[in-house]
């Protein structure tokens, strides 16, 4: 979800664990040379999600890294399918109560640009929690933790998967 880290604790988690950190939404603009809200707006939805789906294969095709998706990404099933076959899923766990606190004075929220914000974050939230039920690892967020605290508790998540960092 929007406000839950994945950039903040991504970055933090790809210096630790001494790999690049890639961010699907930048690769996307710059591929296109346009912003997100530009393709959403000329090409619509469908496409932007195409575009999505291929550029996020296509980084998980590379050298290991941490992938920050947009928040929309993981609903995908295909996406979902992708990553956790060339990699692993993590889920950034937060409240809502924790999410609208870090999000509701940012205007660079496209999709809360509504009459109520608040409650467009609950509806999110509420349809968007079941399908990140599904990731291959749930950290939970505190308010309390920082965000290199956030990063130690992913970090000791992926060390229960050999098969991604070792033990």
């Amino acid at each position: 979800m929007m406000g839950a880290g994945k950039t903040a604790v991504g970055r933090a988690l790809a210096a630790r664990l001494e790999v690049p950190f890639l961010d699907s939404d930048n690769e996307i603009e710059a591929a296109a040379n346009m912003t997100i809200p530009e393709i959403f707006e000329r090409d619509g939805e469908g496409f932007f999600r195409a575009r999505e789906s291929e550029v996020i294969a296509r980084l998980l095709d590379g050298p290991p890294a941490v992938l920050s998706t947009g928040g929309g990404a993981f609903l995908s099933a295909r996406n979902r399918q992708v990553i956790s076959r060339k990699g692993v899923s993590v889920w950034l766990d937060a409240d809502l109560d924790l999410l609208w606190a870090r999000v509701r004075h940012k205007d660079t929220r496209p999709l809360l640009r509504t009459p109520d914000p608040y409650g467009t974050l609950k509806r999110l939230f509420e349809a968007r929690v079941p399908v990140y039920a599904k990731a291959d690892i749930r950290v939970a967020a505190e308010p309390d933790y920082s965000v290199e605290a956030m990063a130690e508790k992913v970090v000791a998540a992926l060390r229960t998967r050999p098969d991604v960092i070792g033990g």
